[in-house]
């Protein structure tokens, strides 16, 4: 086990379960609502334009004209095209589409490090931007991954729903191995319509946290990365021989921990971080860095200035 493998979850073997009955206490229901009235000021008359879609039907933008067919509907026949030219054309519209959200949590068991606040964070975060889509009227469903799709909760709409989304993730434990590549795999398998895809997860992942963003970009999925972060992993106030142990794969490994090392470990932890940003803005993934102390409603108005979320 090396520098990288305690980016991974390695820390003194110590258990801690994640309290989550005040998780959506009413504090947090009552700072929902202003969320979503944020961000309906601030994203008004753009999002419909955003989500219209190419399909045409019986909306009501003016798209294209065609032929008549037998068993048409006389309703959209153009009858000043009729009077002008003798041709029946039926009148094309635009229809809009709710647009399909789905937010992937993982719940590997390196989320469960620094007693359980990174999974605590994220699924605040995955609540508040759900209740979000959801007063927006998209269709939202929620994964729990690890190394596969784990939990999941079926497309819901309706802001009355959120507490469907309260319970699926209160049931959400940190465990197992992250395999973000297989995870998403799994994902775009059981998901046939297309949409935006928020992944919400530390992205410490041994194979690659690449290779699941990927999955999502190849399969026409839109991701946008919440990178949680805890700022006592960057700098881990260890000294002297320890014995780490990796929370995930259960691997432990004594070590002689000297100032040379945590600056070493400090060198790797910020260049972790740099390629991350540097994966996404080059493959115009939009993402945002979650770091536990900042509170949640904060940062979701940061992911809303990010731009990408609401479409």
């Amino acid at each position: 086990m090396g520098l990288l493998d305690i980016l991974r979850g390695g820390s003194a073997k110590k258990a801690t379960s994640t309290k989550d009955d005040e998780l959506f206490d009413d504090d947090f229901q009552r700072k929902l609502d202003y969320l979503a009235l944020v961000s309906r000021r601030v994203f008004a008359g753009r999002m419909r334009a955003d989500r219209r879609t190419k399909k045409s039907g019986s909306g009501v933008e003016f798209a294209d004209h065609r032929s008549y067919q037998p068993g048409d509907d006389f309703r959209y026949l153009d009858w000043n095209i009729y009077q002008r030219f003798d041709k029946l054309l039926l009148r094309l519209f635009e229809e809009e589409e709710d647009l399909a959200i789905y937010f992937i949590v993982d719940q590997s068991a390196s989320m469960s490090f620094g007693d359980g606040k990174k999974l605590k964070y994220a699924k605040r975060v995955a609540a508040a931007l759900a209740y979000v889509g959801l007063a927006n009227l998209d269709r939202v469903a929620i994964v729990g991954a690890n190394d596969h799709v784990a939990e999941r909760m079926q497309q819901t709409r309706g802001k009355a729903r959120i507490f469907k989304v309260f319970r699926f993730l209160k049931e959400l434990k940190a465990e197992g191995t992250t395999d973000l590549g297989d995870a998403m795999k799994g994902f775009v398998a059981q998901n046939k319509r297309r949409g935006l895809a928020v992944l919400i997860s530390d992205l410490y992942d041994p194979q690659g946290f690449e290779r699941g963003i990927n999955v999502l970009r190849y399969n026409k999925f839109d991701p946008f990365v919440v990178h949680i972060t805890d700022e006592t992993e960057a700098k881990p106030k260890l000294h002297g021989d320890v014995l780490l142990y990796d929370c995930e794969t259960g691997d432990e490994r004594e070590l002689t921990v000297t100032a040379a090392v945590l600056k070493k470990y400090e060198i790797v932890y910020k260049e972790y971080l740099q390629d991350i940003e540097r994966f996404c803005s080059s493959h115009t993934v939009p993402s945002i860095r979650a770091d536990v102390s900042v509170p949640f409603d904060q940062l979701v108005l940061k992911v809303f200035r990010r731009g990408g979320f609401l479409r």
